[in-house]
């Protein structure tokens, strides 16, 4: 073998293992980011009054139930996602969460696409949205229910002669 040929082999086992190792940021991620929800989900709804207020000064509608909602959110959702228990479903209303914050108070607060990028909820946005389309990976309780359910039947194709029908 070439010394070409021995350096794209090993680049190539190299990739390989990369590629099977693809589950450890995942992990990393949902953990994090899980946590971090929990974390401030326990802490607004420990301090509610002072979250409605707050709600109240960024002119959030019904500020009271929106200081609730967005609490309980952060809380079961980030729960959620530490555990990867419905880890897509949860990423559904933590991703609406964050479009509500960047929709009602920071876009007030930027002057600019320069100030946009440096704000923290789009990249939470971001960041939800790749988990529902990626899911929490195997290292996850929605990996051991796949495995115990067993694989999801695919829904029947329409037959293309008599779908015109």
């Amino acid at each position: 073998m070439t010394t070409r040929a021995a350096a794209v082999t090993r680049i190539a086992a190299w990739l390989d293992t990369l590629e099977r190792a693809a589950w450890i940021p995942t992990l990393l991620v949902r953990l994090f980011v899980g946590y971090f929800f929990f974390v401030t989900g326990v802490a607004k709804v420990q301090n509610l009054d002072a979250m409605t207020e707050r709600f109240a000064e960024w002119g959030i509608p019904f500020p009271a139930f929106s200081a609730a909602l967005s609490g309980c959110t952060e809380l079961l959702g980030g729960a959620l996602l530490v555990v990867g228990l419905l880890a897509r479903l949860a990423s559904i209303p933590l991703f609406v969460n964050m479009v509500m914050a960047i929709a009602t108070v920071n876009v007030k607060r930027v002057g600019g696409l320069d100030e946009f990028v440096e704000l923290s909820e789009p990249l939470y946005a971001l960041v939800f949205l790749w988990l529902f389309f990626t899911g929490p990976g195997p290292v996850s309780l929605d990996h051991l229910l796949r495995r115990w359910l067993g694989p999801a039947s695919p829904l029947p194709r329409p037959d293309p002669r008599t779908a015109s029908r």
